[in-house]
């Protein structure tokens, strides 16, 4: 088990820690959130200034053009797609998670007419539940099947996460792609936990989405997207038929036309600012090994399960190369518990009814950053610092 100084050592050495220098993050704080909110860019800032005093300022309505605003759901899709392996041309960017499930799903049931299940398993993120669920209300005669059936003849499409968003286990999304396409049903990939923590590949899927405010970095709010593998351009539809997913917008029908390509599961006007802020996180990016950032993914859950030991029960898998960048605890008291550690300079967060979640970014967090927070956590868990009682007030967002 490593000490402090093995682990500046370990920082000393890490190809990526110059990377840390481009986040800004608050003095004396391990922000081990990155799972659900992650750090600022430094470069952000000056990026949503200059789309919002030189563009929308000095450019008025002309930054449509001149800007390039119009095009942003597919020009930041191009930059995106070589971080879930896809190519030009396959991601459009924009609105949010739930929206972009909620296409991908009822384009891929009218891609398989006389199917009428929708698989989903009751562990994903809930609002891909909800999304399966409230779709198949709205068809009227399609059921909600638990992935867990292992069913899928009959079924038109199945949702799934890559990284499970309470335990970080780990879906195998070739072969359960394969499964899933050769029983001829679609399959749907939620990337939201992975992207930007590991290598990710959903080429062979049918639909992807996922987020870009977690370990992407693009703030809260950020514009979500979606991949559509190219052999559904001609034949999908967006069931969301918004005005800027027309063949020619500015024609100003009456009557839709979807637009060719993947710029039909474009909906409505790009919200430009939140997609400046996603320009420069992307900036990180274009210059990341991903192999890199998941090797020290690996490292750091690693250090902090043996670092942590028999304290907590592990509800992540014991097997690094099965979970994802996240670690996660059972403790019965654990919202408490994870307020006493934010107190003392340590995030994570709460996933009900007891998991305490800790997410790993390895862009800005060290090896010495792990060691201090097991440290602290084994202080809060020994000394039982939790049992103030003002730590158990429940806040609104946990």
């Amino acid at each position: 088990m490593l000490d402090r100084d093995a682990c500046l050592a370990l920082d000393a050495d890490d190809p990526l820690r110059a990377f840390k220098n481009e986040f800004v993050l608050p003095e004396g704080v391990v922000y081990l959130v990155g799972n659900s909110l992650g750090a600022l860019p430094r470069r952000a800032a000056e990026r949503v200034r200059r789309t919002v005093e030189d563009e929308w300022g000095r450019q008025l309505v002309g930054g449509w053009n001149q800007a390039g605003w119009y095009d942003q759901p597919l020009t930041a899709g191009d930059r995106l797609a070589p971080l879930i392996g896809a190519g030009p041309g396959q991601v459009v960017v924009g609105n949010t998670t739930t929206i972009a499930a909620y296409q991908a799903l009822a384009a891929a049931v009218r891609l398989r007419p006389g199917r009428k299940v929708i698989v989903s398993d009751p562990r994903n993120f809930p609002t891909d539940h909800y999304i399966a669920q409230g779709l198949a209300r709205l068809l009227g005669d399609y059921e909600v099947r638990d992935y867990a059936e292992g069913r899928f003849d009959d079924a038109a499409v199945v949702l799934l996460s890559e990284v499970d968003y309470r335990t970080g286990a780990r879906r195998h999304v070739p072969s359960v792609t394969a499964q899933v396409q050769e029983a001829g049903a679609l399959m749907v990939w939620d990337v939201c936990h992975s992207v930007g923590a590991m290598e990710v590949d959903v080429s062979q899927a049918d639909f992807a989405v996922g987020c870009t405010y977690k370990y992407l970095n693009a703030g809260p709010g950020a514009p979500a997207f979606l991949y559509v593998n190219p052999r559904h351009h001609a034949t999908a539809e967006n069931v969301l038929s918004g005005w800027h997913g027309h063949a020619e917008p500015f024609a100003f029908e009456t009557g839709y036309r979807p637009a060719e390509g993947v710029r039909r599961f474009a909906v409505s006007t790009p919200h430009v600012v939140s997609f400046a802020a996603l320009e420069a996180a992307l900036e990180v990016w274009d210059r990341v090994p991903m192999a890199q950032v998941r090797a020290k993914s690996v490292a750091l859950t690693s250090l902090f399960v043996d670092l942590v030991g028999d304290a907590l029960k592990l509800v992540s898998p014991a097997e690094p190369e099965s979970r994802g960048s996240q670690v996660s605890f059972h403790h019965p008291d654990g919202y408490p518990v994870m307020r006493a550690l934010i107190d003392r300079g340590v995030h994570g967060d709460f996933r009900a009814p007891d998991v305490l979640r800790f997410g790993f970014a390895p862009l800005y967090i060290g090896y010495a950053d792990v060691h201090d927070a097991a440290t602290t956590l084994l202080e809060v868990l020994d000394k039982e610092l939790w049992r103030d009682e003002r730590y158990a007030r429940r806040l609104a967002v946990t």
